[in-house]
């Protein structure tokens, strides 16, 4: 993956935590982040990502 294409997605993911981070719980950002990014680079949409960050972090928070 080439710079400007990183730095893209990495803009998509900070836009989308936003939300989250608005009404979720206290977590660290780079669990959302990473489990965004991993979601995006498998082929989820955008929307499909953010649900998956969100059950990943909360996996993180309830401990499994």
């Amino acid at each position: 993956m080439d710079v400007a294409t990183l730095a893209d997605l990495l803009r998509q993911t900070a836009e989308q935590h936003h939300p989250y981070e608005q009404t979720g719980p206290e977590h660290e950002w780079s669990d959302w982040y990473a489990a965004y990014l991993n979601a995006r680079l498998e082929g989820s949409s955008s929307e499909q990502a953010s649900e998956a960050a969100g059950a990943y972090v909360e996996s993180v928070l309830g401990g499994g």
